[in-house]
């Protein structure tokens, strides 16, 4: 193998590593096991259109430091993970489905029932992310499907949208059994994902639902209580966390705190609720 296709093949190992998908991709690559390189060589260079330099407007980076490759392979800078993304070629939501297939990456596959991918527009200005699917959206292939879901459907509604106006995702696409919490290796295996999806639909407000959700996206373990309705910043992206509507039916005294987090959406996206009949 040449140095020039060696470099670009490492390079692309690492770019893959970044998004913590390389074990996904591998088998799209024609690699051979190669011999470390020696101090005495040149870093390898980037392929062609994946620059360093960051995006000051976003920067979709991950929040958890990527594992290192194999002992074999240098370590290459890549772009962020917004420009990552972008840079995989004509990516689409399709893609991403398709490139999940019928997925057995972690133990959620043992006892799901549908993979629940996301519904809305892939154009949406607005996104909402949840924790994961429950047992209506594991029998539908749908997310919030059940009893919080319309709730999240009032929510949407009194925003003066329509469900088909935004889109729903969730932290991870399996039902955890027993509706539990995902577990830290499993929002690892699956928010590369979500990062892809956030990274197509571009969208102008991203609401998480819920302290995992927030959590899972901002890399933090700090209380929802403390941060919920202020704006961050995801990765170039303004981001408000919220209560998820699961918790509004166990304590549906905090659905005035929800509605005015989501009033501060609709300032930002300059919306105004539908008037009352």
């Amino acid at each position: 193998m040449n140095p020039e296709s060696r470099a670009r093949i490492e390079a692309w190992l690492q770019y893959f590593d970044d998004l913590k998908i390389s074990s996904f991709y591998l088998d799209r690559l024609a690699v051979t096991a190669m011999p470390a390189r020696t101090p005495a060589e040149k870093p390898a260079a980037k392929p062609d259109g994946v620059s360093s330099a960051k995006t000051p407007s976003r920067n979709f980076s991950s929040p958890a430091q990527s594992a290192p490759l194999a002992a074999a392979l240098p370590v290459v800078k890549s772009a962020s993970l917004f420009e990552s993304s972008a840079r995989i070629e004509n990516d689409t939501l399709q893609r991403i489905r398709e490139d999940i297939g019928d997925c057995k990456r972690c133990k959620l596959c043992e006892q799901r029932t549908n993979i629940v991918f996301g519904s809305g527009s892939g154009k949406a200005e607005l996104v909402f992310v949840g924790e994961g699917p429950g047992h209506d959206e594991d029998v539908q292939g749908l997310p919030f499907v059940g009893r919080a879901g319309k709730l999240l459907t009032q929510m949407i509604e009194a925003m003066g949208l329509r469900r088909d106006d935004v889109y729903i995702c969730n932290v991870v696409k399996c039902r955890p059994p027993q509706n539990r919490a995902p577990e830290p290796d499993e929002v690892g295996t699956c928010s590369p994902f979500l990062f892809r999806q956030l990274a197509v639909i571009r969208p102008k407000a991203i609401v998480c639902l819920g302290a995992t959700a927030f959590q899972s996206l901002m890399g933090s373990k700090m209380s929802i209580s403390k941060l919920r309705g202020q704006w961050m910043d995801f990765r170039g992206a303004p981001m408000l966390a919220t209560y998820h509507p699961a918790y509004l039916l166990r304590n549906p005294n905090a659905k005035g705190d929800v509605w005015e987090d989501l009033k501060k959406v609709m300032a930002h996206l300059g919306l105004k609720p539908p008037a009352r009949r």
